[in-house]
């Protein structure tokens, strides 16, 4: 295999996973974060490979060309893991170095918890290892009586959904500009620099979002 990424699809416990690889030697996973797929990784899958490793970036489950199902609860933590050890065997690989980004750093660092057997070592980028809390994530998410956090956002069935579905292009350029190195700071919506993932509870998650004309190079 070359440095070269190339493309392709395997059976992972019990979905078709899409999944990006360059290089030989020892595996390296990269698991991205919302709202990503595997493409996050194109500058590190070239860049591990001539390091010596085998890189490979899989669009997680739901996302990119990865099989979605539509069951809410087939998207937990041993869902995600499960993935992730049934990507080590389509692979042929006993064990490999775990990496993840966004929300797919607990993936990562659980993965390593869970079956250090196969994972022996992992790497958390912005999302730092915590442990399960005694209450439930969502009744200590942040709300105020303006905005809520962005994930309560998303409990309702169907709000986001209409939101976003409006213009997915757009939802998607915006959100991807705008949670980028490129954009300016902002004072309102979900990327403010003072309420970072806060959505106002009389707007949308998009709103104070930028959509500019010409992407950066």
């Amino acid at each position: 295999m070359t440095t070269e990424p190339t493309h392709r699809a395997v059976a992972t416990n019990g979905i078709r996973m899409h999944l990006t690889e360059a290089g030989t030697g020892p595996l390296v996973l990269l698991c991205h974060g919302f709202p990503e797929l595997g493409y996050s990784w194109r500058h590190q899958l070239p860049a591990l490979a001539e390091a010596g490793f085998r890189a490979v970036a899989p669009d997680m489950r739901g996302y990119g060309r990865t099989d979605r199902p539509e069951a809410i609860d087939q998207y937990t933590l041993l869902h995600l893991i499960g993935d992730m050890v049934g990507l080590l065997d389509a692979l042929g690989a006993d064990q490999a170095v775990i990496a993840g980004h966004d929300w797919g750093a607990p993936v990562a660092w659980h993965a390593a918890l869970l079956r250090p057997d196969r994972f022996r070592g992992v790497i958390g980028l912005s999302g730092p290892y915590r442990p399960r809390g005694p209450v439930r994530p969502t009744n200590v998410m942040p709300q105020s009586a303006d905005a809520v956090f962005y994930q309560l956002y998303f409990q309702t069935p169907g709000v986001a959904e209409a939101e976003f579905e409006q213009d997915v292009r757009h939802a998607i350029r915006s959100m991807l500009y705008s949670i980028s190195g490129d954009a300016p700071a902002r004072e309102g919506g979900v990327t403010s620099i003072v309420a970072v993932g806060m959505v106002r509870r009389k707007g949308g998650f998009l709103d104070g979002m930028a959509n500019p004309a010409a992407l950066p190079s």
